[in-house]
Order: C-alpha cells, then structure tokens, then sequence
C-alpha cells in the first residue's frame, strides 16, 4: 500500500509540473504510480481532486484546499528533516518575483546563493501577476507595489521609482519634453495590447507628496514586452516609461537620458513577502539572510544613478 505521505509528494509534483508524467520522472516513480497516488488521495478526500484533460491538469475547489495544506505539512517535514541532519542546510524554496526585475536582481542573488548552499533546491516563478503564496506553494514573494493587509510578513528592501527616459539621438531630433503635456506630440512606446495611447502618471511638478495625475500619450509603437519597449527607446525609436531597474545601466552609460524628472510619480516599496512561520528557519529563513541586504543594497545603487542623472 503506497504511504500517505509518498502520496501527497506525486501529488504535489504533478500539479507544480503540470503532467503525472512530470512528476513521476521528478520522483523517480512511473506516471502509473503517480495516478495511484491521486486516486488513493481522493478516495481518502472522498470527492474529486484532479481534472485531468489531454493537454492540463486542473484542481477542483477541493484540490486547491487539500494540496495548500499538503504543501505546508511537506514543507514543515522537510524543516524537521534538516535540523535532524548536521552538517549542511537542506531543503528547497519557491521564489516569485516579476519577471524582468527577478531576471536582472533577483536571479544573480539567488544563484550566489545556490552556489553556497549546494544541498538547497529552487524553484522560481517570473511572473507578471500577483501570486498566492499559500495557494500556489510558494515561500517568497518580490514585490513591487503597496502591499495589502495581510497575515504574510514584509521585510520593506528599497522603492523603485518610474521614470520618462529617451535616447540622445532620439531627443536630438524631437526636443526635450518640459511637461507631460508636450508628450502628445512626441512619439512614445506603450506596453498597450490594444496600441491605440495609454495613461502615464506623474505627480505635481516637485512635488514628492502623493498626488498623481494621468496624461493620455500617443503610442505610435506598441508592445506586450517590457524589455522590448526599452531596447527600441535605445534605438531612438521614441520615450518610454520604465521602472529605475530597467533603465539605470542605460542611463549611467549615456544611452539613455531621464527626462521630466521634476514631475516623476511617487516611487512604489520594493519588498520580499513570506510567511512568518516559513521565514523562521530553514532555507527560507537562510535565503532572507542573504537576500535582504543584497537587494537593498543594489535598489540604493539604482538610487544614485538615477538621482544623478
């Protein structure tokens, strides 16, 4: 008879790789072992767990209720596991942060600290979306917004500022924008699906209160990528709107130049998110240590290059 817990772990599996196939190769078990395991646990559940289609697997409402509370029984047992074990930290975190800043911040740090701590595991979602750390399994958040009341913990790391940038040859040849307003007759890069203009905020001229108006700009370019905005501004094609990380190596190197600065909304916290009873011990509890003051010291860096600029 297969273990309970055995159970739970290709259950686990399968719905964060997405295939039984999946999580039976991650265990080391055969995608008929891994079917077992659901079928024993929704026959313990009594009601259905798992949808399984030919091309996904979906959660019932049930599911998603039973397979939050696994994680965490699996997540505590391996805590209890590592302790027991002298010699070196062990275990695996889940980390989520928005894409691009996780790609340029956040993943340099972690891997550092994979490179410390070779018994450690990781699994990182780069998404552009707000994660449900209980629900999805997940230990720690970035994030990069006000954040709600909650129960989670937030260890506040920076603020990240928004800012107007545009290349030289860019500027050269349309002028230096004074105002939001003269953005109407700029071209401007939008991150708009429907590409027809989009709101850019920016507060009263010097004023670091919190007010914040909208200027409807022209968006004569387009695009669903971030990344891809700011490469054509570095190509002169016109003015993006980019978080400070984006931009800041341009803007050191000259590629960029910041303009409108005297009217730049009021900066967003950057923070990391976990729950308190994950961050207490453990590898989470290791990867705070060393992530905290990694990331609050290179937001500073970003700091100074843009107030520079």
């Amino acid at each position: 008879m297969m273990d309970r817990l055995d159970a739970m772990a290709l259950m686990v599996a399968a719905v964060d790789e997405g295939s039984l196939a999946a999580a039976g190769r991650r265990h080391g078990r055969s995608p008929a072992t891994v079917t077992r395991a659901v079928a024993l646990l929704e026959e313990l559940a009594g009601e259905t767990l798992l949808l399984r289609s030919t091309r996904r697997l979906n959660l019932t409402p049930a599911g998603d209720r039973h397979v939050a509370i696994w994680r965490d029984v699996l997540g505590r047992l391996g805590e209890i596991k590592a302790a027991q074990s002298p010699g070196q930290l062990q275990g695996s975190i889940v980390l989520t942060a928005p894409e691009l800043f996780g790609r340029l911040k956040v993943m340099p740090i972690l891997e550092s600290f994979l490179r410390r701590e070779a018994l450690v595991a990781a699994r990182v979602l780069l998404v552009n979306r707000l994660v449900d750390l209980v629900g999805e399994g997940v230990d720690l958040a970035v994030r990069l917004a006000s954040l709600p009341d909650s129960t989670m913990t937030a260890i506040k790391l920076g603020e990240v500022r928004t800012l107007v940038c545009a290349s030289p040859d860019y500027l050269s040849r349309a002028g230096l924008p004074s105002s939001p307003h003269e953005l109407r007759h700029h071209e401007c890069i939008g991150l708009n699906a429907e590409g027809d203009g989009e709101l850019w905020q920016f507060g009263q001229a010097n004023d670091k209160g919190a007010r914040v108006r909208s200027v409807r700009v022209p968006t004569r370019l387009s695009l669903s990528n971030a990344a891809a905005a700011i490469d054509a501004g570095l190509r002169g094609q016109g003015l993006i709107r980019a978080r400070a990380y984006q931009v800041a190596e341009d803007i050191a190197a000259g590629r960029l130049v910041h303009v409108l600065s005297a009217f730049e909304p009021p900066a967003d916290p950057a923070s990391l998110v976990f729950h308190p009873d994950r961050g207490r011990r453990g590898p989470v509890r290791a990867f705070v240590d060393h992530a905290v003051p990694a990331l609050r010291s290179e937001l500073r860096r970003i700091a100074a290059i843009v107030s520079a600029s």
